[in-house]
Parts: C-alpha cells; structure tokens; sequence
C-alpha cells in the first residue's frame, strides 16, 4: 500500500514533524514498508489466540508485607533537625493562609 506525498504530509500535520523539501518520498516508503507488514500480519488467523494485556507474564518482584520490629517515635526523631509534637518539622512549600 503505497502512500502519496500528500499522505505523509498530511501524516506529518497530524504528528507535529516538519518536513524538509524531499522527504516526503523517503518517508513514503518508510511508513509503506510498515503498512505492508501491518498486513502481513493482519493475514494471520489467531482466531485460537486469547487477549491479552501482556505479551509475557507479569510477576511481583517485590517480597510480601510482613510486621516486624521497627523504630520507636523517639528513636526516629532523634537525628531530626527540627520536630513538633512528635512529627518531623519541615520548611513550609506554600504560604501559610
């Protein structure tokens, strides 16, 4: 399936590419090629195929949530800079209202 130049250039509009003068021929035969393998491709039966969302299987590589011990409020404000009632003081991001 060969496209025009007109084709491309619309292409091109559609995409936000500027087009040097003459490209239009290099790039008609690029998106061809790829509009030729696009049919190949639909020639396949996978009627039989299920869908899918994913070409290979997907597996948490994070481990499980477990409780376990952890620091206490003191002993995680120790080092703080600066705290108040128990939380970390931080430098304000936005003007106070």
């Amino acid at each position: 399936m060969p496209l025009s130049r007109d084709e491309v250039r619309h292409v091109a509009t559609l995409a936000r590419i500027g087009l040097e003068p003459g490209d239009e021929e290099f790039y008609a035969d690029q998106l061809s090629g790829i509009l030729g393998h696009i049919d190949r491709l639909q020639q396949l039966d996978t009627e039989d195929i299920p869908p899918t969302a994913q070409v290979v299987e997907v597996a948490s590589r994070l481990r499980d949530d477990e409780p376990r011990p952890c620091l206490t409020q003191e002993d995680a404000l120790a080092n703080a800079p600066a705290s108040v009632n128990g939380f970390f003081r931080v430098p304000a991001i936005q003007e106070e209202t």
